[in-house]
Order: structure tokens, then sequence, then C-alpha cells
């Protein structure tokens, strides 16, 4: 999972943001992921919201643990009174504390919104996991 490591691994946490609920990841490799979410939209809609990803890591050089930006590609879908369905460009940081099951990450996401209009948004906040 971390920098020097072959992924498999999985993580279920929590992000805090725009949107707010559950968050899990899973490594394919020590360079890339899927990311899902699942939450509620606090933007004044009362709506889930439901997110994934492909993200590619950059691990960068830290003195403790494992710190990596990561940017990717995917969609999103908004169920509310009215139903939006896009594509989403996440970037952020993610670090993995060192000798710990425990990962925290920042990320915003740019959106474009495809249905019912085409439209622009964003999303973003800070989150953690335990990985197991």
């Amino acid at each position: 999972m971390a920098q020097n490591t072959d992924g498999g691994r999985t993580g279920l946490g929590v992000m805090l943001g725009e949107p707010t609920g559950i968050s899990l990841k899973s490594w394919n490799n020590s360079r890339t992921a899927f990311d899902l979410g699942l939450a509620w939209s606090l933007s004044g809609k009362d709506a889930v919201h439901i997110h994934g990803d492909h993200l590619w890591h950059k691990w960068l050089d830290v003195e403790n643990g494992n710190l990596a930006f990561y940017y990717g590609i995917g969609a999103r879908a908004v169920f509310s009174d009215d139903t939006y369905f896009g594509a989403r460009i996440p970037f952020g940081l993610n670090y993995l504390i060192e000798d710990s099951p425990v990962g925290l990450f920042f990320e915003v996401a740019p959106i474009v919104d495809f249905l019912p209009d085409t439209d622009g948004d964003a999303n973003g906040g800070i989150g953690i996991r335990y990985y197991f």
C-alpha cells in the first residue's frame, strides 16, 4: 500500500466536507487505487451522493510516514428532487501514518455534470480511513 509495497489493502472511513459520508479506498498497487464514496450532500439539496474514482499517486519524500499527491478521473451521481450525473477530476494529498493502519486525506474535485443539464460544480473535504 505504501510507496514501496504492493497494494491489495482496503481502507474504510469517513469524509467531511461536501459531501459528508463514508469513504472506501482499495489499492491496486503502490501507485493506483479505486476510491468510492457514499455520502450526504450538505449543499442545501438534501441529496444522496455516490462517486467512484480511479486514482494515480506520486509519492513524495517525507521524513515520517508516506505522503502522496494523487489525481484521478471518476463519475458521480446525486439523487435528490433533481438527479445529477457527471464526471469528477479529484486531486489531493494522502498521508499514511507510519506503523499504523490509519490514513488521512485532503481532496478537491472539480465536477462537470452532464445530466440533467451541463453544469460545473466542485467537491472537497478531509477524511480518515482505517486500512485492513
